[in-house]
């Protein structure tokens, strides 16, 4: 999951392929940087967007109206970001909360675990971030650790309202039981072209 791409090639010497195997790193190509830095704009507008009205239904009605804001307005605004800049925007988690949109896929899954253990042996560098540039597509994804606006619908100890507002608006999530520092999902943006 390096950002540098690897290559693997057999050396020639005077006609003869030798039997050893040499791994060359290559620079970044920079159309992978420029795109890099596209999506952590985003991830970035996402947060700005989302976390002052998770603040505000915090201090206005606590952990149960805050859930409705991350029931309806994440999804929101995760769709403007992607019509507006032409990028597949989600949220994705091992332990998802919502089972249509959050579920990763084959790679995500691998990024979400790598993610993981990077976490748990180590102070983890942040934000953590993997992608992977392909010949039709770019794909990015960043960390979302557990921060302690988050233990109140994400940690282990969830009051009966708490816990009737999951039931509510995620009937079967699981994405409970965190401590803070903890990865609790990713953003994960495509952006395709030609």
């Amino acid at each position: 999951m390096s950002t540098a791409t690897l290559t693997i090639a057999a050396v020639v010497i005077a006609g003869m392929v030798n039997a050893g195997v040499v791994i060359t790193a290559h620079a970044e190509p920079p159309k992978q940087t420029t795109l890099r830095a596209e999506a952590q704009q985003l991830v970035q507008q996402f947060g700005q967007r989302l976390k002052p009205q998770l603040i505000k239904s915090m201090q206005q009605g606590g952990p149960v109206e805050a859930i409705e804001v991350c029931a309806s307005k994440a999804p929101a605004i995760a769709y403007q970001l992607s019509q507006s800049s032409g990028w597949q925007l989600k949220r994705v988690s091992l332990k998802a909360r919502n089972q249509q949109t959050a579920q990763p896929d084959e790679w995500e899954t691998e990024v979400l675990e790598a993610f993981n253990q990077q976490a748990a042996t180590a102070a983890p560098v942040t934000p953590l971030i993997a992608d992977q540039l392909q010949p039709t597509r770019y794909r990015f994804m960043q960390a979302q650790p557990v921060e302690p606006l988050c233990l109140h619908c994400h940690g282990k100890n969830l009051t009966p309202d708490i816990k009737a507002s999951l039931k509510q608006h995620y009937p079967n999530d699981v994405a409970t039981g965190y401590q803070l520092g903890q990865i609790r999902g990713a953003f994960s943006l495509t952006k395709t072209f030609d």
